[in-house]
């Protein structure tokens, strides 16, 4: 059984008469990228995307045996002229009025691989190196539809043009012409598109098999998911035929399964693959391709026609501009006339020329309101204090006035507060007006209490209930009404002194408000007068020693002797020098009672 050269794509057989001549320049690629910016990988669409815009593609196309060399005895392979041919197209266009887009096309075969079979007295040499393609431009013009109709209509075409090697299957080393009829649309979630047209070109014959001018077709669907509609899935068919010799070695179909996804509002990714289904030249077992692409995102045109912003679906008045309203029967309709611009109607504006504030009084309606000098919202014809602001009042000698002071904020004005200081209560009597119920804390309250400024037990007589036994407090001194008793002739405080000191130290921490007294020691005037000075300044220390040992702090205490010098009895006495040999305590600083 004798050899013959048989050319094969995708499985179909192409028989070759056993020539040993060589063959004719060949643009094998069957695949045609769609210009840039378009919705599908090999079908143009129809609208045309923006005034001025530009769109750029970089796409990757890869054919895995588009031709190989079959005996026709028993169609066994003997090798493939083209194993793996590999182009990278860089895709530009630029969209014009909205209608128009110009394309161009630079291919690039990056990689290519065959196994240079021979048969029949043929022998085929494999492309081995990168190679540029012929270089393709296109012209489109939109007829019919906008970008976001569901039918459009377009005519465009290409030309190619021999700038590829005439002898690495990229090139068929002339100028070739396909002018095509394109439809399509897009919907909500839905794009389609169709095209077809007679690409031109010289006829030769390849291997026995005729090849020229082709009938080529196409068409495409995307399904539009997620609810930005950013991410494309649909198939893809390409079809070409030569109508002179009709067969399946002179028929190229192929289905192409891709995915489309814009990652940003001006970039877009792609994949797709999908097989050969007839053999002939140039039509895969398996195609490939993935793209990258800048193109803008055309947004949705609503219509618009008063271009008040409220489309003319909601619009209860298209054709004449205005603004929004929750009220469809006024949505985009213009506001009713409002001279003084109050936002109320003059059909409802009491003082139509003034602007003014609503009021359910249709004859204040829209006027002005009386006006507020002090800015304390109460109006001054109603404000009893109209330039100091103030609160409201039930009196109205009141209203709007403000609020008289009360520092310690108990309701009772400072004024009459006989305890401003010190939150209280509102008592009839002026004395404890304002002050706590019980100002000492000694469980008396004040209006039975003899000494409510000090803690003392309670007594049947009334002018000694609630006061203290031992010691008393004035405003400038803590008076005790025993004396302190010591050794004779020394500073030395007797035992029997230990209960006054304790109830003078209760005093102390009771009235935190006393920040400093003067324990003054005085003597009589026995003896000399410097020892008694000394004796008396000992005596001062010793009292305020006593007094920091129940913890009172130091600080409060200022110790100081009198000596003889100030007599508060008669020195000629018994009774008088007993009166003068005593301890005071003299109230120098006081801080606000809390």
């Amino acid at each position: 059984m004798g050899l013959c050269a048989v050319l094969a794509a995708a499985g179909g057989l192409v028989t070759a008469p056993v020539l040993a001549q060589s063959q004719p320049p060949l643009a094998l690629d069957r695949f045609d990228p769609a210009p840039a910016g378009d919705r599908m990988f090999g079908v143009q669409s129809p609208f045309v995307a923006g005034h001025l815009t530009p769109h750029v593609t970089l796409l990757g196309d890869y054919a895995h045996n588009p031709l190989v060399l079959r005996t026709t005895s028993d169609d066994k392979s003997v090798g493939a002229v083209v194993s793996s041919q590999l182009f990278l197209h860089l895709n530009a266009s630029l969209a014009l009025f909205n209608r128009l887009n110009v394309n161009v096309d630079v291919p690039v075969a990056l990689f290519q691989a065959g196994d240079d079979p021979s048969g029949g007295g043929l022998h085929f040499t494999s492309p081995k190196k990168a190679q540029f393609g012929d270089l393709r431009a296109g012209l489109r013009l939109r007829l019919s539809g906008s970008y976001d109709d569901l039918f459009q209509i377009a005519v465009g075409g290409y030309a190619w043009f021999p700038t590829g090697s005439s002898t690495g299957y990229v090139s068929d080393g002339k100028v070739r012409g396909m002018p095509q009829l394109i439809v399509g649309g897009r919907g909500d979630r839905l794009v389609w598109s169709v095209a077809g047209g007679p690409e031109f070109s010289s006829a030769v014959t390849f291997a026995g098999v005729p090849q020229g001018t082709l009938i080529k077709a196409g068409g495409g669907v995307g399904l539009l998911l997620g609810e930005s509609r950013r991410l494309q899935i649909g198939p893809e068919i390409a079809l070409a035929l030569t109508p002179d010799s009709i067969g399946k070695r002179t028929t190229n179909a192929e289905v192409l399964v891709d995915v489309r996804y814009r990652v940003f509002d001006d970039v877009e990714l792609g994949v797709g693959a999908g097989p050969g289904i007839t053999g002939g030249i140039g039509t895969p077992d398996l195609r490939a391709v993935a793209m990258i692409s800048y193109s803008p995102e055309q947004k949705r045109v609503i219509p618009d026609r008063d271009q008040d912003g409220v489309s003319d679906e909601q619009d209860a008045c298209p054709d004449v501009a205005g603004v929004p309203s929750d009220d469809r029967a006024k949505n985009g309709c213009p506001l009713p006339k409002d001279r003084d611009g109050d936002t109320i109607a003059d059909s409802v504006d009491a003082c139509p020329d003034v602007a003014g504030v609503a009021s359910p009084d249709q004859a204040k309606n829209g006027c002005p309101l009386p006006k507020d000098r002090d800015k304390d919202g109460i109006l001054d014809p109603d404000d009893a204090c109209p330039d100091e602001a103030g609160i409201a009042s039930d009196d109205k000698t009141k209203n709007g006035c403000p609020k008289p002071p009360d520092r310690d904020g108990d309701g009772v004005p400072d004024a009459s507060d006989a305890c401003p200081d010190v939150k209280g209560l509102a008592s009839p009597t002026p004395a404890f007006n304002g002050c706590p119920e019980d100002l000492d804390g000694d469980t008396i309250k004040n209006v039975v209490d003899a000494c409510p400024n000090e803690k003392g037990p309670a007594d049947k007589d009334p002018t000694k209930n609630g006061c203290p036994k031992s010691v008393r407090v004035t405003e400038g001194e803590i008076i005790i009404l025993q004396q302190v008793q010591f050794d004779s002739g020394r500073a030395t405080i007797k035992k029997v002194s230990d209960a006054l000191l304790d109830e003078v130290a209760g005093v102390f921490k009771e009235h935190r408000e006393i920040t400093r007294v003067e324990i003054q020691g005085h003597t009589d005037n026995t003896g000399k007068a410097r020892e008694n000075l000394k004796l008396s300044q000992d005596r001062a220390e010793s009292v305020k020693a006593a007094l920091e040992k129940r913890g009172i702090d130091a600080a409060r205490l200022a110790p100081k002797g009198f000596g003889q010098e100030v007599p508060i009895g008669d020195n000629k006495t018994n009774a008088g020098r007993t009166a003068n040999r005593r301890v005071q305590f003299k109230i120098q600083e006081k801080a606000p009672r809390k």
